[in-house]
C-alpha cells in the first residue's frame, strides 16, 4: 500500500522521538493510524474579533492585530502588546520566549487565536496560537479540528497545530492511495460522499456542510462493519450450531405455572414465549434476557428449565456469588414444589458427602435442575443430558468459565444458552456488547411492587437520617448501609466502610438491642457468608457493606437503602443497590448521603435517581454522562471494539440504520461471497473487527 503503511517517523516533522511518543500516547505508527485519527470537535476561526469586542467568557477568540512591542521579563516570561483599530491587549508566552521573541517582531502584523482570561483587570490570551496571515494552505480552513491530546504529546511539541500540520502533510502524501471500503451498490443506496473526501474534509472541512457529509460517511461506515461482523457471527452460528429440539412443554411446567400465586406480567409471558420458539427450532439458543430488579426474570428462568425438564433434558442455573446461588436455590424449591423436577445446590462449600450425592444425581439424571457458582464447572461434574445453561448476571464470569460449562452438554447438540442481567443495558450498548445475541427485555414491574421513595442529603442531615433509621428499626425493619471504599485513601476524602461501621455502632449501640453486621470484599468467604446470613435471616437489624451486595441479595424485610458518598458511584449501581429495597410489602427508602465536595455532574445524576426508577432511562444517561467504555456492570474494560468516530451514546438511531442495513445485506448474501461484496470481506479481515463475542459461552 507504498506511503500508507509507511512509519510515522519518515513525515516531515516527527521523527523518531516523536514517533515513539505518538505510538505510545496515541498508538499511532503508520500514516494509515494517523489519517484515521479524527479531531473530537471543531473550532470555527472564520471570524475575525475586534479587540474592543473580546470579553473573558469567550471560549476562544481570533484577533488580527498588529505588534506594538515586546518585552522579555524572564527567560521564561514573555509579554507582547498587539494592537488593532479598536484596541490593545496583551499575548503572554511561558514557554518558546525566546523563538517568539525573536518573531514577533514590532510594526508585524499576525493573527492570534486563544482562550482570553482577565489578570490584574486586563484580558490577556496566554500561549495563542499565532499565524502569518496567508491563502489557500489545506490547514487555513475556516473550521479547525481539535484532536485529542496528553500532557507528554504537548510536552513532546505535539501540540494541536502540530498535529493539523502533520495531518495536512501524511493526507498529501497518501490520501490517493486510500482505497474505497464499500461496494459501490452501498455508497449509491445510503447516498454516502467517496472515503477520500470524508478523509479530507474530517481533518479540513471546506465548510461545515461538507464536515457533514465527512462524518455521516465515517460513521456509518464504522458502526456498519462492527454489526456486520456481529451479524456474520451470528448468521454462521445459526447455521451451524444445532441445538437440541424441545417440541413440548411437559407437565411440570404447567403445574408450576397454575400454582403460581399472581399472574405474570406481559413482558414475562412474551418472554417465555420467544425461549420456547427458540428451545423449539432446531438451533442453538443463544438469547441475552435484561430485566430491571424485582422484574422476575428467576420466573422465567425456572419455566425456561422445566421445558428442558419436560423434554427429557436437564438445566443448570449458574450464579457468581454463594449468597446469589442460596438466594437462587431457596426461591427455586418453592417454585419446583408442585412438580416432580428434583433440583439441588453445589457451591464450594458443600460438603464431601453431599458433594458425591449430587455428582451421582447428574450422571444418573435424577436431579432436574442444579444451581450453583463456579463449583459446576469443575471436570467432575457430568451431566447425563445438559439441554439448558442459565448464567445469572453473565458479565461476571470469563468466556473460559463459561465455555467449560458449556462443555458439559450432551456431544450431539449444544445446550441453549440463557444469559440474564439486572443491569439495565442501553440499546445501543446492548447491539454492539451482544450484537449477535438475541435479546429478550422483561420492562414491566409485577404488580403490588411499591416504588422506593428516593431522597437526597448532605452529611449535616445525618443525625436525622439515624433517627429515620431507629423510626423503621423499630417498626421490625431492617437497613442497608452502603459505603463505597474499604480502607482510608488519604487523598480522596470519601466515608469508608471500617470508619462507617464504628459509627453506625456508637449511632445504633449493643447495648441498646442494636444488632450491626458488616460485609467487604477483604473478608474471607466464611466470615462474609456468616455476617450476610445474620442479615438476611434477621438477626442484625443494620448490614454496613461495600458494594458486594448490589447483587442479588433479597431481604424482603429491608426498607431502608443508605448509600453514603453517592457521589463516588455511577448511575447504574446506585439503581443496583436500591434495588435491593422495596422487595416486601413495606413501603420503602433510599437515602442517597452526598459530600460536602460534589461535583456538579455528580449532582445531576443524583437528582435524576431521585426523580426515576426507570432503569433503562438511567443506563441511557449513565452512558451520555460517562461514555459507554465505563458503565458499571456492563463491559468494565471497554467495548469490543474501539470507535474512532461513531459514539454509541449519541449516534444511536445511525447504529440502528446501520444494523438494519447490516441485516438487508446478509439477507442478501449471508456468506458475503457474491464479486460486488469483496470490499466488505476484505474490510472485516482486518483486526479492528475481529469482534469478541459476549454472546456465546463457547
Amino acid at each position: 500500500m507504498g506511503e500508507l503503511q509507511s512509519g510515522i517517523q519518515y513525515l516531515s516533522g516527527v521523527g523518531p522521538k516523536r514517533a515513539e511518543l505518538l505510538r505510545k500516547e496515541l498508538g499511532l505508527e503508520t500514516l494509515n493510524d494517523l489519517i484515521h485519527f479524527y479531531p473530537f470537535r471543531y473550532i470555527d476561526r472564520s471570524s475575525i474579533h475586534n479587540i474592543a469586542d473580546v470579553v473573558p467568557d469567550m471560549a476562544f477568540v481570533q484577533v488580527r492585530a498588529r505588534v506594538v512591542s515586546r518585552n522579555l521579563i524572564t527567560i521564561k516570561h514573555l509579554s507582547v502588546i498587539v494592537e488593532d483599530a479598536t484596541g490593545r491587549m496583551e499575548m503572554v508566552f511561558f514557554k518558546g520566549t525566546k523563538w517568539n521573541f525573536e518573531r514577533l517582531e514590532p510594526g508585524r502584523t499576525f493573527i492570534f487565536f486563544g482562550k482570553p482570561q482577565v489578570f490584574n483587570g486586563k484580558i490577556n490570551i496566554v500561549h495563542p496560537e499565532v499565524d502569518v496571515p496567508q491563502e489557500g494552505s489545506m490547514a487555513q480552513g475556516t473550521l479547525t479540528g481539535v484532536y485529542a491530546s496528553t500532557e507528554k504529546l504537548r510536552n513532546g511539541g505535539i501540540t494541536g497545530k502540530v498535529m493539523c500540520r502533520l495531518q495536512a502533510a501524511a493526507l498529501g502524501l497518501c490520501l490517493g492511495e486510500v482505497k474505497e471500503t464499500l461496494p459501490d451498490y452501498i455508497i449509491r443506496e445510503k447516498g454516502l460522499v467517496s472515503l477520500q473526501y470524508a478523509l479530507k474534509n474530517i481533518h479540513f472541512p471546506a465548510d461545515s456542510y461538507s464536515l457533514q457529509k465527512a462524518q455521516y460517511r465515517l460513521k456509518f461506515e464504522e458502526l456498519f462493519f462492527l454489526q456486520l461482523s456481529l451479524l456474520k457471527q451470528k448468521y454462521i452460528r445459526c447455521r451451524a450450531e444445532k441445538g437440541i429440539v424441545m417440541p413440548k412443554v411437559g407437565p411440570d411446567f404447567h403445574a408450576c405455572y397454575n400454582a403460581l400465586p399472581y399472574a405474570l406480567t406481559g413482558a414475562q409471558q412474551r418472554v417465555i414465549r420467544e425461549i420456547r420458539a427458540d428451545m423449539m427450532s432446531g438451533h442453538q439458543m443463544n438469547r441475552l434476557l435484561q430485566g430491571d430488579v424485582g422484574s422476575g426474570k428467576t420466573m422465567v428462568a425456572v419455566l425456561s428449565c422445566l421445558i428442558a425438564a419436560g423434554n427429557g433434558c436437564q438445566a443448570c442455573i449458574m450464579a457468581p456469588t454463594e449468597v446469589l446461588a442460596q438466594q437462587h436455590y431457596a426461591n427455586i424449591c418453592r417454585y419446583l414444589s408442585p412438580t416432580k423436577v428434583k433440583c439441588a445446590l453445589l457451591t464450594g462449600t458443600t460438603g464431601a458427602k453431599d458433594r458425591r450425592a449430587i455428582h451421582a444425581g447428574l450422571q444418573e439424571g435424577s436431579i432436574g435442575i442444579i444451581v450453583g457458582t463456579h463449583a459446576l464447572i469443575e471436570d467432575d461434574v457430568v451431566f447425563r443430558r445438559l439441554g439448558l445453561a442459565v448464567i445469572d448476571e453473565q458479565h461476571r464470569f470469563g468466556v473460559d468459565q463459561r465455555s467449560r460449562l458449556w462443555a458439559k452438554g450432551p456431544g450431539d447438540a449444544a445446550p441453549h444458552v440463557l444469559v440474564m442481567t439486572a443491569t439495565p443495558i442501553p440499546r445501543t450498548l446492548a447491539m454492539t456488547l451482544y450484537g449477535d445475541l438475541d435479546v429478550s427485555v422483561i420492562d414491566e414491574m409485577p404488580p403490588g411492587r411499591k416504588p422506593v421513595q428516593t431522597m437526597l442529603i448532605g452529611q449535616n442531615r445525618r443525625n436525622a437520617m439515624y433517627k429515620f433509621m431507629r423510626e423503621e428499626i423499630a417498626k421490625g425493619r431492617q437497613v442497608f448501609v452502603v459505603y463505597p471504599m474499604i480502607f482510608e485513601n488519604e487523598k480522596m476524602d470519601i466515608s469508608n466502610v471500617e470508619q462507617g461501621c464504628e459509627e453506625i455502632m456508637q449511632a445504633f449501640p449493643l447495648k441498646d438491642g442494636y444488632k450491626v453486621a458488616i460485609v467487604h470484599g477483604q473478608q474471607t468467604p466464611e466470615v462474609k457468608n456468616f455476617n450476610m446470613s445474620a442479615f438476611v435471616e434477621g438477626r442484625a437489624h443494620i448490614l454496613v457493606s461495600t458494594t458486594v451486595i448490589e447483587v442479588g441479595v433479597d431481604v424482603p424485610n429491608a426498607s431502608v437503602m443508605v448509600i453514603q458518598s453517592a457521589q463516588r458511584f455511577g448511575l447504574s449501581q446506585l439503581h443496583q443497590l436500591r434495588g435491593r429495597v422495596g422487595r416486601g410489602a413495606e413501603k420503602s427508602y433510599c437515602i442517597l448521603v452526598k459530600d460536602v465536595k460534589t461535583s456538579s455532574e455528580a449532582q445531576r445524576r443524583l437528582e435524576l435517581m431521585c426523580r426515576t426508577e426507570d432503569g433503562f432511562e438511567i443506563a441511557e444517561e449513565d452512558m451520555r454522562m460517562r461514555g459507554p467504555g465505563d458503565l458499571e456492570g456492563t463491559q468494565q474494560s471497554g467495548l469490543p471494539v474501539s470507535l474512532n468516530i461513531a459514539s454509541l451514546a449519541r449516534d444511536g438511531i445511525l447504529l440502528s440504520e446501520a444494523r438494519a442495513y447490516a441485516e438487508k445485506v446478509l439477507d442478501a448474501d449471508p456468506g458475503l461471497s457474491r464479486v460486488e461484496n469483496a470490499p466488505l470481506v476484505s474490510e472485516l479481515k482486518k483486526d479492528k473487527y475481529n469482534v469478541k463475542d459476549y454472546s456465546t459461552i463457547s
